[in-house]
Order: structure tokens, then sequence, then C-alpha cells
């Protein structure tokens, strides 16, 4: 695989002036709010999948801005918290698709560990203030990270769920299998997110270019 690594893109990136001017203001907005996920849960979806393992992208908004919710992965809460609407809806299509148990949690660290980098595309948000992190600097942050997964993987999934997440897919380039549908929020799921069967999509695909499968089931015994 590529010399590349999340350390290498980060480092690159950590020395641009769009991120110095992202790092200015999420200290300044630190000093003023409560901000999420925690710092040190920030980059948690690159310390679960490595570079080097990521099979399927799964690219989300920005974090949960509720209490305790966010850690770093999209769509993903931690185990002690209610489970968000949006990802009740992803379990349904998860039962419906896989017949597989609804989880009783909304850790989806399982899935992280296995190739699944689940991506917001602006990594920080105010308390209580949705897409209040927004054109700051992250996109640019994770644009890099789409380009640089293209042009260094072959045969990615990329997971791309409502308009938002849709507007990237003019960074996928090479071979690559892109899934799109609606979002699976409660006001945009009955438009095409429920029936998509993306999960058995993403296993045919990997059995096809010889990957592993994931395996979506979530065990509801917490650590």
């Amino acid at each position: 695989m590529s010399k590349v690594s999340w350390d290498s893109i980060f480092q690159n990136e950590f020395s641009k002036s769009y991120y110095k001017d992202l790092s200015s203001f999420l200290e300044d907005e630190r000093s003023k709010y409560e901000v999420y996920p925690p710092k040190h849960l920030r980059f948690r979806a690159f310390e679960l999948t490595p570079f080097d393992q990521v099979k399927v992208v799964v690219l989300g908004q920005d974090p949960y801005p509720g209490v305790n919710q966010a850690h770093g992965l999209s769509f993903s809460v931690e185990r002690n918290c209610k489970i968000p609407k949006s990802l009740i809806n992803i379990y349904k299509e998860l039962s419906s698709d896989l017949s597989i148990k609804t989880p009783k949690h909304g850790n989806l660290e399982s899935w992280a560990e296995q190739g699944v980098l689940l991506l917001n595309t602006v990594l920080s948000v105010r308390k209580s203030e949705a897409a209040s992190h927004r054109n700051k600097g992250w996109e640019n942050f994770t644009d890099q990270i789409l380009e640089q997964l293209c042009t260094t993987h072959s045969n990615l999934v990329f997971i791309l769920w409502g308009k938002d997440a849709q507007k990237k897919e003019k960074l996928i380039v090479g071979d690559h299998l892109v899934l799109k549908s609606a979002h699976p929020s409660p006001l945009a799921a009955y438009r095409g997110f429920f029936g998509s069967k993306p999960f058995s999509k993403v296993n045919d695909y990997l059995s096809r270019v010889n990957k592993k499968k994931i395996n979506w089931a979530l065990d509801d015994i917490s650590k």
C-alpha cells in the first residue's frame, strides 16, 4: 500500500493557512462555548480506521450537537446516549436489508474497526447549534482526505446519504463504488433511503473485489 498515512496527510494540512485559521477559530470557540466532540476525540474515526485499512467511507455532515453524543464518528454516539433518529432509521434499513437484530446502543466503533471510515465533512460543532462550524475550514481538510483516499486506494465504497454528502461526489475519482440515496433523517428517509439496501450492496461489492465483507451486526453488550 502507499506510503501515505493519516499522519502524513494531517501534517501537510496542519501547515496550511486555512488550517491555522481553523485552529484559531476553534481555540476561540472553546474559550466561549462548549464544543463537541471533546478535543481528544476529534480524530477518533482516523484512529479506529487506519489509512491502509479503509474499505468503506460513510460520509456525514457535522457532529451531533447534543451533550455527550458526538465522539468523532459520523452517525455514531456513545453507548450511554439515546439513539438519534437518523441512526434509528439506519438500523431499520439494516434490519430490513440483512435481517440483523436492531442494536440497543448507537456506538458504531465495530464498523470503524473493520475498515468503515465514519467521516463527517465538518469535525466539530458548538453545543446545541447544528452546522455552527461549517465554512470555517473543515471542508478543505476533509476534501483532502477524500482525494487522498481515492488516489491511493482502489475499489473503495463511498456511501453518500443526502444532498450535502452527494456534493462531494465530484471528488471521487478512480475505480470505486458510489452508493447514493436520501438522508436517513426522519424528514428525508421515506424519499429513498428506506429500501436502498446499502449494507448488502457494500458486501456484494467487497466480495466481487476480493475484500473481506463487513459484519454489520453490532454487539449489544456494553463494553
